[in-house]
């Protein structure tokens, strides 16, 4: 997959990769809610095309931000892991979560509570970060 970005801008880079609408609900549902599977990613609630899901895996994996592999007990299924590179992708979830939470309630009375997350931002984050890591431990061992 080749790599093009508008600029050499930092932000611009970053959002050439993460600033579609997918990309981050994907590292989301990782991160803390711990999908791993195409059908899991498929039946999140924003309700992704399956094309776009294919679409936007193989991307965050073409950077470096998930692996794709087989479970040992079970080759057929892929999973997809965030990488360290994915992971250290928590803090700017729980930033965009907060300010989300923060602006967009008067728009979305729906939204979820972050009491905890707001109670303090650096537990949170190394919280869902250990945890993760832990679970990714436990599959591949």
């Amino acid at each position: 997959m080749q790599k093009k970005f508008r600029s050499p801008c930092a932000i611009a880079s970053t959002l050439d990769v993460l600033g579609d609408k997918w990309s981050l609900v994907l590292v989301r549902d990782m991160l803390i809610k711990g999908k791993k599977t195409f059908k899991e990613f498929s039946s999140s609630p924003e309700g992704i095309a399956t094309g776009i899901l294919a679409s936007r895996l193989k991307l965050l994996e073409s950077y470096g931000l998930i692996t794709k592999r087989k479970l040992p007990d079970n080759k057929k299924e892929n999973i997809y892991l965030l990488t360290e590179k994915g992971i250290d992708l928590a803090p700017v979830i729980m930033e965009i979560t907060l300010w989300g939470d923060k602006y967009m309630r008067a728009y979305n009375e729906e939204l979820s509570s972050y009491e905890a997350l707001k109670k303090d931002k650096t537990v949170a984050i190394n919280t869902v970060q250990k945890n993760y890591r832990q679970v990714v431990a436990q599959i591949i061992g």
